[in-house]
């Protein structure tokens, strides 16, 4: 056969294949062309561009979350960036839904197929086989789709079109981000701290394949709720990362064996009053970070704690603790009660609730009282003293009942004495110099005029909030600067100068002198410490609230003790309640950040003086002085010829009287009046008790102008002890009568237990 014969032959021999080549390649080109044009022409859903309602997350100042704030009705959620997520969850996940993720092109062919072969079979879908990209598609479709054949292929179509548009790695962020992980958790990096209080980079194996394999059904596999079936999945997903090859056998064993230990509390809930007050005052659209340092914040509550199972036999069941940094005016800690989850009163904001001050802004008085020319070895006069106002006549008696007569303004403050703190007050202006000047320090709850607090404002007949007290005492820690708290790291920060610096000074150095207020308070805690420290308590009437504070350059402490019922306690004092929870606190801070104390400014100069003239002595106690202020020395008038100090006309009863400690040191200048009358109670007293320290009865000190004397009432027990006459108190209207050398003198005073 020629040639050109056998090449016909084998034409006609072969073209049935060759026409069902063609045919092939021109269906297989159909194909290609109708499937690009149908992927060209396929939109992409809506909701691949739009972006998810972010759950803003308050952290402490060191980005720990505190809590994250729920938008709406929209799930919590957090983005995280695809190298947040870590290798291991990736794995993780990747073996979960889409082992073939990074080799296909939307679309897993082979599983397609066998989903394909189950709709011809079963005539409907059994199983998903869905990719990562497809599950994206289907997530952000709105509305949602029927499941149906239809429904498949117009995924398919979306997912191959968005594979081109965006990228492997953009669509697995996206997918780990938008994906439903159960328990209001939007996102992967948002579950992985609902469920484990970790970052997804921290996750261990076990704990990966566990979260991961959650999407697959949120509900029937929530790990709080279905422990067993949640497990059951996630041993399939750690075995298909072992045949992957991600896994060695000696880690899918361990991984086998880990214990599930999930979050206890679930979502961040820490420091749960300061994140209330944040969301209160500011308006949270993103993330933030605060001022508070969360670990500090759980020891406080340890401590707080700790003081109160002490006192619980005292009927005492509440405090709050607020730790400020005096540099910044930042909020370290703020702890508002016992237990915020009680349900009677936990949710009450002791920091921010309105209690009677008591004995709290004594300080400011003495601080106007130097700025106004006293110094610290002024002598005050201990003694009793009454008052006139619109409402009777106000008498003020200090926390033990007795009068100690001559003292100094730094003993007078370092012992919380209340007569010499009203008397200062009336001596420097009145209640109005004292109430403009705690305004201007941020008390919110001064809301009458002065003249209705009076002089009494100095002892604590009005209202404070912990947290805005505590901030006045940090503007006496920086030396007489106030500055506004801040709550976030962006709040601003100013700074305006309320006190001068010299007389600021001189009223910290009072406050940390343990020898000046041992008198009151002894040598031992909860006041002293083994480094200097500025202190003062403060105890309501009827014990009802407890302060104290403390503060060194670096820091200030504020605590308040009570219930917030209003009932008294038990006789606890601000010393014996408060005070050794600001004591454990600043023992914590000093060991913990180091604190410091105050260089003596060059305008503080030193003198010797003479306790009870207030004038320079050689031997005297040594004192501080504003240079410009010290006094003269002594004259020849200041003593008599046995070196007894001369006191003023003022002493005069207190001299003749039986608490005269001093009668071998002092002598009065004048002799006292002759005329006999009753020195205290004045007619309409009303008496009222401000127990900074326990008081030890509740007496009343009765006195005439005479030796002679005899006391009887109808309604009170009169006493006559070694101090002198003592009424025995009871709430109520009572006369008394005071029987001298045949005079009959009457008084009477009205008793309030608060």
């Amino acid at each position: 056969m020629s040639r050109p014969v056998r090449v016909f032959w084998n034409w006609l021999r072969f073209r049935p294949i060759l026409h069902g080549g063609v045919l092939l390649g021109v269906v297989w080109a159909a194909s290609w062309v109708g499937l690009e044009v149908a992927v060209t022409f396929t939109p992409l859903p809506q909701g691949l561009d739009k972006s998810v309602q972010v759950s803003p997350l308050i952290n402490d100042r060191s980005g720990y979350p505190l809590r994250l704030q729920r938008v709406a009705d929209e799930k919590f959620f957090q983005p995280v960036s695809l190298h947040e997520c870590g290798p291991v969850f990736i794995q993780a996940t990747l073996a979960a839904e889409d082992k073939r993720f990074w080799h296909h092109n939307g679309v897993d062919w082979l599983g397609f197929a066998r989903v394909f072969k189950e709709i011809i079979w079963h005539r409907r879908v059994m199983s998903g086989g869905s990719t990562i990209t497809q599950q994206l598609i289907k997530n952000s479709e709105t509305p949602r789709r029927p499941r149906n054949v239809c429904t498949k292929i117009i995924e398919v179509l979306q997912a191959i079109k968005l594979e081109r548009n965006w990228g492997k790695e953009r669509i697995l962020e996206a997918y780990l981000n938008r994906i439903d992980y159960g328990n209001l958790c939007r996102g992967a990096g948002t579950a992985a701290m609902f469920y484990f209080d970790k970052p997804l980079e921290d996750l261990s194996p076990a704990e990966a394949a566990l979260l991961s394999g959650l999407p697959n059904a949120p509900t029937r596999l929530n790990p709080r709720r279905h422990l067993v079936k949640a497990q059951e999945r996630q041993h399939k997903v750690l075995r298909r990362m072992a045949k992957n090859g991600w896994l060695t056998v000696a880690q899918l064993n361990r991984a086998l064996q880990e214990p599930v230990v999930l979050h206890k509390t679930g979502r961040a809930f820490s420091a749960a009053h300061f994140v209330d007050l944040v969301q209160q005052q500011r308006t949270v659209t993103a993330n933030v970070r605060s001022t508070l340092d969360d670990s500090l914040n759980r020891v406080v509550q340890e401590i707080l704690e700790q003081q109160l199972q002490r006192l619980d036999d005292k009927h005492v069941s509440n405090g709050s603790v607020v730790i400020i940094e005096n540099q910044t005016g930042n909020v370290l800690a703020l702890v508002g009660s016992r237990d915020y989850f009680d349900r009677e009163s936990g949710q009450v904001n002791g920091a921010l609730a309105p209690r009677s001050a008591g004995s709290a802004f004594k300080p400011f008085t003495y601080l106007l009282a130097l700025e106004n020319g006293m110094t610290a070895a002024t002598v005050l006069a201990d003694v009793a003293v009454d008052f006139p106002t619109a409402t009777g006549v106000f008498s003020p008696v200090n926390y033990d009942r007795r009068f100690r007569g001559p003292v100094s303004l730094r003993n007078a403050l370092a012992n919380s004495l209340n007569i010499p703190a009203v008397k200062v007050l009336d001596q420097i202006g009145g209640a109005t110099v004292l109430h403009r000047s705690l305004h201007r320090l941020g008390l919110s709850t001064l809301n009458r005029s002065a003249d209705h607090y009076g002089l009494g404002l100095t002892i604590g007949n009005s209202e404070a909030r912990l947290l805005e007290l505590a901030n006045a005492y940090a503007t006496l820690a920086r030396l007489g600067e106030y500055r506004p708290l801040r709550f976030l790291q962006s709040d601003p920060s100013g700074l305006e100068r309320v006190f001068r610096s010299g007389p600021t000074w001189l009223i910290a150095d009072i406050l940390s002198d343990n020898s000046a207020r041992s008198a009151s308070f002894g040598w031992g805690p909860p006041l002293s410490f083994p480094f200097r420290v500025a202190c003062k308590t403060g105890t309501s009437s009827n014990f009802r609230d407890n302060w104290a504070f403390g503060f060194t350059p670096e820091f200030t402490i504020g605590v308040w003790v009570g219930n917030f019922d209003g009932t008294p306690m038990q006789k606890v004092s601000g010393v014996s309640g408060a005070a050794p929870v600001m004591h454990s606190i600043m023992l914590h801070m000093h060991q913990r950040f180091g604190t410091t104390w105050y260089e003596r400014p060059e305008n503080i100069k030193v003198a010797a003086i003479d306790p009870l003239s207030g004038l320079r002595r050689p031997g005297g106690k040594t004192e501080w002085f504003l240079d410009g202020s010290i006094p003269p020395m002594e004259t020849t008038k200041t003593r008599d010829g046995n070196g007894r100090v001369y006191l003023r006309r003022e002493f005069a009863m207190w001299w003749k009287g039986p608490q005269n400690h001093l009668r071998a040191k002092t002598l009065l200048s004048e002799s006292a009046p002759d005329v006999v009358r009753v020195i205290s109670p004045q007619p309409g007293t009303v008496v009222y008790l401000d127990p900074d320290l326990p008081a030890t009865s509740r007496q009343l000190p009765l006195r005439v102008n005479s030796d002679s004397v005899s006391w009887q009432s109808q309604t009170l027990k009169c006493l006559n002890t070694s101090m002198g006459f003592m009424a025995q108190l009871k709430p109520g209207r009572h006369e008394l009568i005071a029987m001298v050398e045949g005079h009959r003198l009457c008084t009477w005073v009205k008793v309030v237990e608060e």
